[in-house]
């Protein structure tokens, strides 16, 4: 098969391979979409630490069923389906209590770090445990189906943060995840949903996905509006989709006393936190990791055309103009939102 392969860091080489056997509880999917990652870009350049060359990286897809297992006999070829980017095992403690996202010996497709190598979509084919796999409505194509995983991701921050009807909640970050917070927090009936971003055309997408209110940072104070819309307290709750120090303390002054902070980006290895002011406002600071059960609701609002995925996808593209548009998506092109690789 063909695959994109990562042979060092900045540098892929298009490669044949041999096509993935599915053992007898897996399936070989052919991959007909797959989405370049914000990870994949910080994995490329090796800031991540977790695609360490060789590797065949992606994680966001959809396709269809080539051939089965032995032992699987709830799916067919043929079946148009995505998947979880997490493998996990099933027997694990975690997983048993409902939080196979956190499980003992969990492994992300496409990544490569000093624990494991998981090969990922970046492939003509790829062998995916029946167990992830999620069958996609007829109604939803393959780049939008590519997309479930990224909002599954934004869902799952959600689920884990207090929102009430009539709460002001802000979003940090406005690439392909905070746009999916504010598509997703629409549905929540917010009275306020502020974004934040450097950007002004990532902005003006978060208007389009029903921001109301968005302020760059290097203009205006994020911390200002939010307490302008609150009578001075700040905002209920805060959604981190960045995962730097400057954006991290930028939430923290802009949460009300008693709010919560959920934190999805983790570019950063380390930051340091203003500690004094999170104790003595008893500010809920909390990590986000991966999924939990969000895909079928992911697929949901797919299929019902409650996320604007027209205003995401930039570009589409084969495997052989993938190494030139990953260069620019390193130089941060705003233009660029999420390119979905044709495999």
């Amino acid at each position: 098969m063909k695959a994109l392969v990562l042979k060092e860091y900045s540098r892929f080489s298009i490669e044949d391979i041999p096509t993935p056997a599915p053992g007898p509880t897996d399936v070989l999917v052919r991959i007909k979409s797959t989405a370049i990652c914000g990870s994949d870009v910080h994995g490329y350049d090796g800031t991540s630490g977790r695609r360490i060359p060789p590797i065949i990286m992606g994680h966001e897809a959809a396709g269809q069923i080539e051939s089965v297992g032995a032992e699987v006999t709830k799916w067919h070829p043929g079946d148009r389906v995505t998947f979880d980017s997490t493998i996990y095992p099933l027997d694990d403690w975690y997983t048993r209590r409902g939080w196979y996202n956190l499980s003992d010996n969990r492994r992300v497709l496409g990544v490569s770090c000093n624990e494991y190598r998981q090969n990922g979509t970046f492939a003509e084919y790829v062998s995916i445990p029946q167990n992830i796999l999620y069958r996609i409505p007829d109604s939803l194509s393959y780049d939008d189906a590519a997309l479930t995983e990224p909002l599954a991701v934004a869902l799952h921050g959600i689920s884990l943060t207090p929102i009430e009807i009539g709460d002001t909640v802000a979003v940090i970050g406005a690439g392909t995840i905070g746009l999916m917070l504010v598509g997703s927090l629409t549905q929540k009936g917010c009275s306020n949903i502020i974004v934040s971003d450097v950007s002004e055309e990532r902005l003006e997408i978060a208007r389009k996905f029903g921001a109301t209110h968005t302020v760059n940072p290097s203009k205006n104070s994020l911390s200002h509006i939010c307490t302008t819309l609150t009578e001075g307290r700040g905002a209920d709750s805060i959604l981190e989709a960045v995962g730097l120090e400057v954006t991290i303390a930028e939430a923290i002054t802009s949460i009300r006393r008693g709010g919560t902070i959920t934190l999805l980006g983790n570019i950063s290895k380390q930051v340091c936190i203003p500690l004094q002011q999170v104790v003595a406002g008893q500010i809920c600071l909390q990590g986000s990791c991966a999924i939990r059960e969000e895909f079928p609701a992911a697929l949901r609002l797919l299929a019902a055309g409650k996320i604007p995925t027209d205003l995401i996808i930039s570009k589409t593209a084969s495997l052989e103009q993938a190494p030139e548009l990953f260069k620019q998506l390193h130089t941060g092109d705003p233009k660029l939102l999420k390119v979905i690789l044709h495999p």
